[in-house]
Formats: structure tokens, sequence, C-alpha cells
């Protein structure tokens, strides 16, 4: 008997079960994906290897973290996505007040010069400043860039690659302080102290810390995903900043795990159409598996597949179903925050994608296909959080969250907490802290601590 008369002679639920099982991760695989992401840690923090290792392991030059004691009135910049934010935030003694304002990046920007990049960045900047009244003072600046930074210190990071959709000329392998200083200087109407430049994942893990001093890890999983955690400086081999402190930040940039196939074994067909259809084939191949830029267009594949093999719809798609990046990640969360026995989210995005002939068990053959993609992305999370919990050997570790995907997902924080239990050694307690604007108020707190250790 072929293949396709075995399929008919099933239900297409059974069907659509089997066919998901590529997108399951065991604990065993889940383990090896551990070992191998550990491996490559290493490869990134050691002198000699750093330069051909995939996970990159940056230097931070961040040694502090906040103690409460930081106070005064300091700028942040966030670039990390299609928006852009300046932020102005009052520190005192247990207290936080902060104003910021959206700005969007055009796609032209986004994909034209660096000088037109940084000359947007530093107009909303100055327009920002005489709206809050500040435009004749002189304030400290974080600088939230979050895409892949080789940091030289705490105010210096050469841009490694863009990810994200930039693809903005003359800025890989340049120093992106010294861009936005120059812009600045083109305008000659403000005067700010750059302090420092971060990502967003060290953002988070700064502003959590603020509240919770056993924040040490830093976690990002939204449009993109990235990780940073406190490392012992003596494990730093490319660490060149002043001695005596013990503990150093360390900017993983992990999206890029498997781009050197380490990820091949778990990978299906749908991940390998992503990678090739996107704007940086072979690269940031675990990040593809992960965050929201990919996660909605997984699914579609999926749902597009099983649509042509006869398993939904009647074997009747749509043209927006088959028109690529038309499946939104938040359709995966919404469709499951319908309760159990219940599409009214499910119903109401398909007729969206044109589909309104779709029954009950399509409905469920859907819900099923978003419920395989998200549980996979919150398993290699997890492995991913159990590697640097087991990695640090801290006792008790709160990891701070940001991102999308944690954020509106209805379980990600519970899959997490569920698979980190089974992975991280025995002994070691930790819990999950959703960060409250970690890339705006992380910037701010990286400045003040700058500041409070120069003073």
């Amino acid at each position: 008997m072929r293949l396709t008369e075995q399929i008919d002679m099933r239900q297409p639920r059974d069907t659509i079960r089997e066919e998901c099982e590529v997108l399951q991760i065991n604990d065993n695989q889940l383990r090896e994906i551990m070992n191998r992401l550990n491996k490559a840690l290493l490869l990134g923090l050691g002198k000699e290897t750093h330069s051909k290792a995939i996970v990159k392991c940056f230097i931070t030059y961040i040694q502090d973290l906040p103690n409460g004691t930081e106070k005064g009135k300091f700028l942040a910049l966030d670039l990390g996505g299609t928006n852009f934010r300046v932020l102005i935030i009052n520190l005192g003694p247990n207290h936080f007040d902060m104003q910021s304002k959206i700005y969007a990046i055009p796609k032209h920007i986004m994909t034209g010069t660096g000088t037109a990049l940084f000359d947007h960045i530093a107009e909303c900047l100055a327009n920002f400043m005489k709206e809050h009244e500040v435009f004749n003072e002189r304030l400290a600046l974080g600088f939230t860039f979050s895409f892949p930074l080789k940091q030289l210190g705490l105010t210096k990071g050469i841009l490694e690659r863009w990810t994200k959709g930039f693809s903005c000329s003359g800025v890989v392998g340049e120093d992106v302080v010294q861009l936005l200083k120059d812009a600045i200087a083109r305008r000659g109407d403000v005067q700010i102290d750059i302090c420092a430049i971060l990502n967003d994942t060290t953002g988070t893990l700064m502003s959590c810390a603020w509240k919770n001093h056993h924040c040490k890890i830093g976690l990002i999983v939204g449009t993109g995903s990235n990780a940073c955690y406190v490392e012992k400086t003596d494990n730093c081999e490319l660490f060149d900043g002043p001695p005596g402190k013990k503990e150093l930040l360390i900017n993983t940039e992990w999206g890029a795990f498997g781009d050197d196939g380490a990820l091949d074994f778990i990978r299906t067909e749908f991940d390998r159409d992503v990678d090739a259809n996107s704007i940086n084939p072979g690269k940031q191949v675990q990040e593809k598996m992960i965050s929201g830029m990919y996660m909605g267009e997984l699914v579609r594949l999926v749902l597009v597949k099983f649509t042509k093999m006869g398993l939904l719809f009647g074997g009747r798609g749509s043209d927006l179903l088959f028109e690529r990046g038309s499946f939104y990640t938040k359709y995966v969360s919404e469709i499951e925050s319908d309760k159990p026995g219940d599409y009214t989210n499910c119903m109401d995005i398909l007729e969206e994608l044109g589909l309104s002939h779709a029954t009950e068990a399509d409905m469920a053959g859907v819900r099923h296909v978003c419920e395989c993609v998200s549980r996979r992305a919150a398993h290699l999370v997890s492995a991913g959080m159990a590697t640097l919990l087991n990695k640090m050997a801290e006792p008790r570790v709160t990891i701070g969250i940001d991102g999308s995907v944690y954020r509106f997902h209805p379980h990600f924080h519970s899959l997490m907490c569920e698979k980190i239990a089974q992975l991280a050694n025995p002994g070691i307690v930790f819990d999950l802290m959703l960060s409250e604007d970690g890339s705006g108020r992380g910037a701010a707190l990286v400045a003040a601590v700058a500041c409070r250790e120069r003073c």
C-alpha cells in the first residue's frame, strides 16, 4: 500500500499529530543540546577559540549590578527593532520615574545608510529633549543597541552583523557609539555624555537586578532571542579591563547557536524553509527556531503542508495562507489563549486569512500546530537557561526575562518553569521575573551604575 493511501485511511487529526512529531524535542535531545551549548559557550569565552566560536560570549565590561543607591536624571536610547525609543528617567532611593516616546524607523532607513540611521536617532533624541525641557542640560545616557556587538569597553562597541531586518551600510565593523556621537555632533545642538552601550538582554538583567539582587541572568524571547549571564571574571579570557572584581556580565549572542550545524539533528523542513527565505540564510539558526520574527511563519509553513496533503481545510487554502509572512506570531498566542473546546480567536484569525470554510476539526488541528511550535521554542529556551544555571552553579538565581513571545504567550512561562526544573542540576533554586521595560530602564541603570562607580 502506498503512503498516500495509508494517510487517506487514517483520521486527519491522527495524521496531523503524527506529522507534528518532528516538532517535538525529547529530554535526551534537550540534554544533548545543553551539552553542545555548554561547549559553544566555553569556545566563546576562550582567547584562542573566540574568533571561530559560534556563540560569541562578548565581554560587556559591566562588573557592577544596581544596589539601590543610584540617583539622578538619565537619558536612555533603545534601538532593537522596527521602533526606536527615547527615555528620560529620574532615579532616587527605591524610586523610579520614567517618561518615554516611541519613534518609528521607516523601512528605507532600516536598509539605507548608517549615516541616515544615526541622523534619524539624533533627531529623535533632540526633539525628545526639547519636549521634556532638558535641551540645555548635559545628561548621562545609556544606549541600548540590541544587535551583535563586540565590546571593547563600556562605551565602545563594534557591530559584528545586522539582524532583525536591518542592513544599514557603513556600520558593520564600526563603533556604534562613535557613529552616534558623530550624528549628535553634526547637529551641534545637544550636549550628551554617552556612559554605556549595552543590548536589551543586558538591560533586562540590570532592570530586574535593581529590584531583585538574585537576578544574574537576562533573557530576551521577542523579535529575536538572546541571553546574558554573570560569569566569573577568571573564566573570561578576553577581558582586559581593570583587575580586582570577581564577576563580569557576558552577552552570549546565543541566537547564532546552531550556525555550525549543532542543531541540525532537530531541525525540520520548515526550519530550513524559514532559513532559506530569510535575509541571512545560515545565520541565527537557534533564533529562527525560537523568536517572534519567525514563529508565525513556521506555523504557516506547517499549515500549508497539511492543507496540500488534504489534512486541513478540505485541501482548500487561500491566497493569504500561501503568502509568506501572513501568519503573524501574535496569532499563535491568541489561538492558544482560547480555552479548551473554544475556538473564538482561532475562528476570527482563520476568517482574516480567507479560511472561513474551516471546520472545528480544522481549528483543533491549527491549535495543535501552534502548540507544537511554541512548546518547542519554550523547551529550547529552557535548555539554554538550564545550561547557564548549571554552569554558574549558584544556589539561587533569578532569571530576568523580556520580549513579546514570553510576555504575551499564555503558556510560555509555565512551560519554561516545568522544563528548566527538569533540566537544571538538583539543588539549584530559580525563578523567572518579567522585566519592566528592561531595554529602556536597564540602559539608564547601566549609566547610573557607571556614574555611581565614578563618584
